[in-house]
């Protein structure tokens, strides 16, 4: 028990003290930068069906924990990128508020999924249909801890997609919430089981997902299939998960 505590506070302090000593870099969030980061070509410049999850660290003292994550997608032919983001302000899922690879408060994103291509056009209409079904849609329906919040829209989303193979960094806290209301079941991936108290205390252990456990959201764990640790606060350390 002593080892497992370690291993939750220790990496969320190492977080927390480099915050405290060299802040985010950002300034005001209210006038950090959204401009894009350069992580996507001109829409019309690249004729193939795209898919893309991005992940940046939240805003302010949140980001010693977490990142915001959301969904970019592009059909065949299309002139424009499509972003969806779940937020805590105004109607939760907001359609293209942002630059489709934009920086997030002044945060730079990294893709965390990368699709295109006629697989990508296979999934984008899964994809759009967890968007416009998703249930915590309403709002007030945001909740920061332990979710719905973004990472669960984003979580429920790539669940929906398994041919996707993708996993959320430990960082993405709120990605273990229950919104479908089950409790335990087998993994979207079909490769093992899982088991969430309200996104409060889990464990999940898959082939494709590794080794998770959930402590308030703080997310331990070790991913077998593609080597790395996944700490709390510092996210995942070793091979990138991909397809």
């Amino acid at each position: 028990m002593i080892l497992f505590l370690l291993l939750i506070f220790l990496p969320i302090g190492l977080s927390a003290g480099r915050y405290l000593m060299f802040g985010d870099g950002r300034g005001n969030w209210q006038t950090a930068d959204r401009s894009s980061a350069g992580l996507l070509p001109p829409a019309s410049a690249n004729p193939e069906a795209l898919i893309r999850v991005f992940a940046a660290r939240t805003v302010r003292w949140r980001g010693i924990f977490a990142v915001h994550t959301w969904i970019v997608v592009k059909e065949k032919g299309a002139s424009s990128y499509n972003r969806y983001d779940y937020t805590a302000w105004g109607d939760p899922i907001r359609s293209n508020g942002f630059a489709p690879d934009g920086r997030w408060f002044g945060a730079m994103p990294e893709a965390i999924v990368a699709v295109d291509g006629a697989l990508a056009e296979d999934l984008i209409p899964k994809i759009r249909h967890v968007v416009e079904t998703y249930k915590f849609r309403a709002y007030g329906d945001y909740s920061a801890w332990p979710g719905p919040n973004s990472n669960t829209f984003v979580q429920a989303t790539l669940d929906a997609v398994p041919e996707l193979r993708a996993v959320l960094p430990p960082t993405a806290v709120g990605k273990d919430y229950p919104y479908s209301g089950r409790w335990a079941g087998i993994t979207p991936s079909g490769t093992g089981l899982y088991a969430s108290l309200s996104g409060y205390l889990g464990m999940t252990v898959g082939w494709i997902e590794g080794i998770e456990l959930n402590f308030l959201g703080a997310v331990l764990g070790v991913d077998i299939r593609r080597p790395a640790l996944k700490l709390p606060g510092i996210g995942r350390l070793g091979l990138a998960a991909g397809l």
